[in-house]
């Protein structure tokens, strides 16, 4: 990238202004590194972030972090020795590199940087993570609406605990059943629209005692007011009511299970319900990937810019971020074997650079496509406004201009499986950059990616059977085999049959239908 390489041409700084010398590094030199950072963070791109808490790791205690989902604690389970065992081989024949840091979406704000960086590395993740992804964290709206940053530690610590304590008393075979159940049904375990409260993390342990005490009657009173009528047709009052009762059609299936699950002791929802709020939490991040990469990326290249120009970097400290960030954003070609797709970091990025484009040197284009924001000054103002008001698709949506349609070389194929042809739908024309826009942000529209399932209905007149919708997209059905596997950990945790039928939405045809029957394995 030939402009990240431009750079105001000054005197050679001195040693004693050099914030470190060399590729070695102590606990006072990360202190100065943060330090120098922050003047840079707060008064020239006007960030806001929480407290940071720096932690050094090893290669090992980083596979760690990877295996359980980058979190300083979490409960034990299976799968993650599993995925560390698989990445430490893959990282011990050079197979895989690791991150140069992990970063905790909490208040205070942990970092976890290798202890292999260099002083360099060091302070290219420490304005990476603890300042851009930081600020992210702390101001983006979905964060905001969904996360509890102050008492995600505290809960985290309460699940391990309480897990802990279940394995011992009810035996480690009848938690890991119920967890490899929960871990199987946790893509459809989040609230995809703002309910009345925000959970309250930091209040877990509370409610966690009450419901064990008082819990079990609630949900016998729920089924014994439910009405005994048989043959409720469509709109009776009987029907609707029981719907009402059971809060259906309902997305959220291990919230379903969690509140209305006849068959489940307390201790077996409660996992359902930590399980259920750690997917929850990690819901705005997979909305946010670009814009939370390219913010980070953006932050640490003008944090670092602005090192070099006040005479604290070397030349040779320079030279190396710039080609750590130049391969970080690398954009491979479609025919390159390390192609998976559009990186992040370098889509993100180039989008920031490209709106402080807009805003300080818009071409006639850009007023005609962003007369809001073209030529108003101050990029910072804008970039820290997307930052906190968009998600990736609709920041996509919004801002991916025709410049950067046109230098990312992007168009439109529609490769269909009826027909014998790819179809070119979109090109480099104002009604194709609109098309284009528009098909590239779905790709990041998480309504459109996840599989809309629903729960519902009961039959409570029956067999207790649960009935499952799922909306086929262009007909798209689930494959086969993962449907039955998660559907059978679905029943199980009901306690009774369960039946998921994949509908057309425009027809309402009935495509494939799966079933499964409980097996009494909780119980």
């Amino acid at each position: 990238m030939v402009a990240s390489l431009s750079r105001t041409k000054s005197a050679a700084p001195q040693p004693s202004e050099l914030l470190f010398t060399g590729n070695d590094w102590d606990f006072h030199t990360i202190r100065r590194i943060h330090d120098a950072c922050e003047a840079v963070a707060g008064p020239e791109l006007g960030l806001s972030w929480y407290p940071n808490q720096i932690e050094i790791i090893t290669a090992e205690q980083m596979l760690d972090a990877y295996a359980s989902i980058g979190m300083p604690l979490f409960y034990k389970h299976w799968s993650f020795g599993k995925h560390f065992a698989q990445q430490e081989a893959s990282y011990r024949r050079g197979l895989m590199g690791l991150a140069y840091e992990i970063v905790i979406n909490s208040d205070p704000c942990i970092s976890y940087v290798m202890e292999e960086n260099t002083a360099t590395m060091q302070t290219l993740v420490i304005a990476h993570a603890a300042f851009g992804h930081n600020h992210f964290f702390k101001n983006n709206y979905l964060f905001k609406q969904w996360t509890d940053a102050e008492g995600i530690l505290d809960y985290l610590d309460f699940a391990k605990s309480y897990i802990a304590r279940c394995e011992e008393r009810y035996g480690h075979g009848a938690v890991e059943q119920v967890l490899d159940a929960a871990h199987a049904l946790m893509s459809q375990g989040v609230h995809r629209y703002p309910r009345k409260k925000r959970p309250d993390l930091a209040s877990e342990q509370r409610r966690e005692r009450e419901r064990e005490e008082h819990g079990e009657q609630i949900y016998n009173d729920l089924w014994r007011t439910l009405p005994a009528k048989t043959g409720a047709a469509k709109g009776d009052p009987a029907l609707e009511r029981r719907k009402a009762l059971l809060e259906l059609p309902q997305e959220n299936i291990l919230y379903f299970l969690e509140k209305v699950a006849p068959r489940l002791r307390p201790w077996q929802r409660e996992i359902l319900r930590i399980v259920r709020l750690v997917a929850q939490y990690f819901y705005p991040q997979r909305q946010t990937k670009v814009m939370n990469e390219g913010c980070a990326t953006y932050c640490h290249y003008r944090i670092m810019n602005a090192l070099s120009q006040k005479g604290q970097l070397s030349e040779a400290a320079y030279l190396e971020f710039l080609t750590s960030h130049t391969n970080v954003i690398r954009q491979p070609n479609f025919d390159d074997r390390s192609f998976g797709g559009h990186n992040p970091y370098a889509l993100g990025f180039a989008m920031m650079q490209d709106i402080a484009r807009i805003v300080e040197n818009p071409s006639d284009e850009d007023r005609d496509w962003f007369p809001d924001i073209a030529g108003t000054g101050d990029a910072m103002s804008v970039l820290r406004d997307c930052w906190e008001n968009y998600r990736d698709e609709s920041f996509i949506a919004q801002f991916l201009s025709p410049k950067l349609m046109r230098d990312m070389r992007l168009f439109h194929v529609v490769d269909d499986p009826d027909e014998p042809e790819m179809r070119v739908e979109a090109i480099h024309d104002e009604r194709g950059y609109r098309k284009m826009r528009r098909s590239f942000a779905r790709q990041y529209d998480v309504a459109w990616l996840d599989p809309d399932i629903e729960v519902v209905d009961v039959d409570l007149e029956g067999d207790r059977k649960l009935i499952l919708h799922h909306k086929a997209l262009n007909r798209i059905t689930l494959q086969k085999e993962d449907a039955r596997r998660v559907l059978q950990h679905l029943a199980d945790l009901w306690g009774y049959d369960a039946v998921l039928k994949e509908v057309d939405p425009a027809s309402g045809a009935v495509l494939v239908e799966h079933n499964a029957s409980a097996r009494p394995i909780f119980f």
